[in-house]
């Protein structure tokens, strides 16, 4: 198998099922690229209670120098309705110069661009100067539970550390080059029940609907604004995603509502002071402006997310002029530096070393006939292999 030609790696892993959290081969299909190039290929399996086992691959080349990471995710969404696609999810066909599968832009068509980038670098240049790895994990889909989190741990525990780390998530609104995230807003999400009285709707004053103060306490979450935004982060947004009682009945005023939603925030909160501004905003809301008129205060309660994730921004000057640098060089245009979107497994990253976001067009993500031009697959593998030279050039001054 030629490696430096990225169409022919991603069609392996695109072949590959690996639906959340099954593995699908796609990790045996990363080792027959990887082990020839002389990389070092472990695989673990990582578990936790009430979730499902996940595996999981790392592999270094080089044992000294810089070290520089690569990460990204195997697992894909579930295909949905697979007879609304117009070629097979898991058939890597090509038609009118782009290739059609579950997968293609997220995240697989960024793993298969950067093992060619590696192996032409590797073609080019023989040993490299300092150390590369892949930190592949399988279920960045789902809870991320048993994937890039635990894997950090183990291979920290083993006495790896690293330099800087580009995650190759589909970072790209329209065209490839763009755009390079260089952090995330911070998200949690939340649960509230709201407690009433149940009982007959034609008797309402016998009763006491939660809905009522349901939408009161949603209002309060949604109506002012949390902040401006900052110079580096857009305004924190609260979104109610739910409002259910479980009441199939349309004549029984409901005994309790719940209320879903989830915040992403920026740097001008933590996890701890955005609870506590909600917190608040919902204790307000509780005591007064009821929709009822004279009723005692809204009895809820709320549950919060188990593990939120921390907004963060990464400042490491070489590592992002390296890839800008790189993108600028391939493509013509310097990208622009974002911190939009949702969340992604370099929430974990950061933790490690300095992280940023590149990768393909994101436009077909997650849908039906998920696919990436061609041409797309060449460009990424050239600013990926120009990125290696310039980090190793600028990690060594």
């Amino acid at each position: 198998m030629n490696v430096t030609d990225p169409k022919a790696n991603l069609a392996a892993l695109i072949k590959c099922p690996s639906v959340t959290p099954a593995e699908g081969g796609a990790l045996g299909a990363l080792t027959e690229m990887l082990s020839p190039l002389g990389f070092k290929v472990e695989r673990s399996t990582e578990t936790d209670e009430n979730t499902p086992d996940i595996e999981n691959l790392y592999a270094r080349l080089g044992g000294e120098g810089p070290h520089l990471m690569f990460a990204g995710h195997t697992d894909v969404v579930p295909v949905g309705d697979e007879a609304a696609w117009t070629h097979p999810p898991f058939a890597a066909e090509i038609a009118d110069g782009q290739m059609y599968g579950r997968g293609a832009v997220d995240m697989k068509g960024g793993i298969a661009c950067f093992v060619a980038a590696a192996a032409r670098y590797i073609e080019k240049h023989g040993k490299l100067p300092g150390s590369l790895s892949f930190l592949i994990t399988g279920d960045e889909e789902a809870d991320a539970v048993n994937g890039t989190i635990k894997l950090l741990e183990r291979m920290a525990k083993a006495g790896e550390t690293w330099d800087a780390c580009l995650v190759g998530e589909p970072t790209n609104p329209d065209k490839l080059g763009e755009m390079i995230k260089i952090g995330r807003r911070g998200s949690i999400s939340g649960w509230i029940t709201v407690f009433g009285t149940q009982g007959h709707a034609a008797y309402p004053h016998l009763a006491d609907n939660p809905l009522r103060g349901a939408v009161q306490l949603a209002n309060a979450l949604m109506e002012v604004p949390f902040d401006q935004g900052t110079d580096e982060f857009p305004p924190t947004n609260l979104e109610v995603t739910s409002i259910d009682t479980g009441n199939a009945a349309t004549n029984v005023i409901p005994a309790a509502a719940k209320v879903v939603f989830n915040i992403r925030f920026n740097d001008l909160w933590t996890a701890d002071s955005v609870k506590q501004e909600i917190i608040t905003r919902l204790d307000k809301a509780a005591r007064t402006g009821n929709l009822r008129g004279e009723r005692p205060p809204v009895r809820y309660e709320i549950a919060w997310s188990i593990r939120p994730s921390h907004v963060f921004l990464t400042r490491d000057d070489k590592l992002i002029s390296s890839l800008a640098g790189a993108v600028e060089s391939v493509v013509g245009e310097r990208p622009k530096l974002s911190t939009t979107g949702g969340t992604s497994d370099a929430r974990f990253i950061k933790d490690y070393c300095p992280v940023v976001e590149f990768g393909l067009v994101g436009q077909t993500m997650h849908m039906v006939d998920e696919r990436v031009a061609l041409a797309d697959l060449e460009t990424l593998t050239q600013i990926y292999e120009t990125f290696i030279e310039r980090w190793f050039a600028d990690a060594r001054t």
